[in-house]
């Protein structure tokens, strides 16, 4: 493999080249910390010096890891001493912004948050929106399908994709840098990437949609007294704020006062008695009709019992206050370690009882040590689940795996929702995908990757 590192040497320079404890000391993901241990780490600064590296890894049969923000939470960045990672970390720039056709192009290195704010200085946005904007990649992004909290409204990813451009394994350009909303030639080949977790190919470059800014922003924390009050709610607001309507996030009590009465890191806006909590935003032009619509829809709930009590913002600052209580995983990473983090779908009808179920089955299981924290996108079906056992063993989480998982699949939902399923979770790809499925995604990676050389041993093993 020496003699490789300095065949790319070559091709990126000196200082393209990371090894040893300039790669020990990275991390391969932010959850973990887990140090790298890669043999190398490559930073080409092009997609040309790319595909001349991945055409020598071909040559030479070496695997490849690709990596991004490194935000993810499936093990889907991990590479072994015999593998390089490719970071795309210097493929960092904002190539073109096209206000009149309301797209811009991008390099995959580039930050969300910087993609976030190059489309408010035309006054525009990009939709998608998570806690890790600072840190996290449109090719990481595009790469694990992101979602976020305004996936309700615009979609995930997949949807705020035109175009891309991607290497494969053996250093092929495959350059579709579409900037039209309507394309109907042939295969969409982008869709084959968006999501394979850089199993098929390396995303490069994108092209990426653009939507009107919406400066008016009303956001409520609300307390709800039951599952059924809380579905009722949702159904409520989407109804009446269909045009505006851009998060309905849910917070389970446990979340909610561990988040404030129980750890004081945030203040409980509402008292903490509630057994359910909603973040209510909307995204608007007219300030004060947004407002007036806003409010009204909060008062029919009120009459109609389906909230207790309820905070509206009145400022940036306290809107913060509000979306940090959601956002701030570092606090439950810190209150609940060693802890087990799971990411799930399933409809929305089948939450309640699905949650009641598992939460049975851990105080069963390990009534002493056994506790879970919930919140999710209910709007979009999504829950985030975090459970601690107070033990980090292999043996331990595969258990807890295998209460979580298999209390999901009586439900027909999804073992990844918008995370992916890295190292994590494809022995379990089973309970979501049919056999038939799962075959056809190996000849897609057989085909377009038959050496087995795109970050090996995710999604598929």
């Amino acid at each position: 493999m020496d003699t490789l590192i300095k065949e790319l040497e070559n091709i990126v320079g000196k200082t393209g080249v990371l090894l040893g404890d300039d790669v020990a000391q990275r991390s391969v993901d932010w959850f973990t910390k887990a140090p790298c241990e890669a043999k190398a780490i490559i930073r080409p600064q092009s997609t040309e010096q790319l595909s001349q590296v991945m055409a020598k890894c071909h040559a030479a049969k070496q695997a490849v890891v690709t990596h991004g923000g490194l935000t993810g939470v499936v093990h889907g960045a991990v590479a072994s001493p015999n593998e390089l990672v490719v970071s795309l970390e210097l493929m960092n720039q904002i190539e073109n912004i096209d206000a009149v056709g309301s797209t811009m192009q991008v390099q995959a290195g580039v930050t969300l948050q910087r993609v976030q704010e190059a489309a408010q200085e035309i006054d525009m946005q990009f939709a998608l929106d998570l806690g890790a904007r600072g840190s996290c990649t449109i090719g990481g992004n595009i790469a694990t399908n992101a979602g976020g909290i305004r996936v309700i409204r615009y979609g995930m990813m997949r949807q705020q994709v035109l175009g891309l451009e991607v290497v494969l394994s053996d250093g092929t350009v495959v350059s579709s840098m579409n900037t039209m909303l309507k394309n109907n030639a042939g295969y969409d080949l982008k869709q084959m990437f968006i999501g394979s977790e850089g199993t098929l190919g390396i995303v490069t470059r994108a092209v990426l949609r653009l939507h009107p800014n919406m400066p008016s922003e009303q956001t409520a924390l609300v307390a709800v007294p039951s599952f059924n009050a809380l579905t009722t709610l949702l159904k409520l607001v989407s109804k009446e704020l269909a045009n505006s309507l851009s998060a309905f996030e849910a917070l389970w009590n446990n979340h909610y006062a561990l988040m404030t009465s129980e750890t004081t890191k945030h203040t409980a806006l509402l008292a903490t008695d509630s057994p359910f909590y909603a973040i209510i935003e909307t995204l608007g032009s007219d300030e004060k009709q947004e407002a007036e619509a806003f409010a009204r829809v909060l008062e029919q709930a009120l009459e109609a019992e389906l909230i207790t009590d309820a905070v509206l913002a009145n400022s940036n600052t306290q809107r913060q206050g509000i979306w940090e209580v959601r956002e701030d995983i570092e606090t439950l990473v810190h209150e609940l370690n060693p802890m087990f983090s799971y990411d799930v779908s399933l409809p929305i009808v089948h939450m309640d009882e699905y949650v009641t179920a598992l939460e049975s089955k851990l105080k069963e299981q390990w009534p002493e040590t056994g506790a879970l924290v919930v919140f999710g996108h209910l709007g979009d079906g999504n829950l985030h689940i975090m459970i601690t056992v107070r033990d980090a063993n292999p043996h331990s989480r595969h258990q807890v795996e295998d209460v979580v998982y298999g209390s999901l699949a009586a439900y027909n939902g999804s073992i990844s929702a918008e995370h992916g399923v890295g190292m994590e979770k494809r022995d379990y790809l089973h309970i979501s995908r049919t056999p038939e499925e799962i075959a056809l995604m190996k000849r897609m990676k057989l085909a377009l990757d038959p050496k087995g050389l795109l970050n090996p041993g995710k999604i598929l093993g």
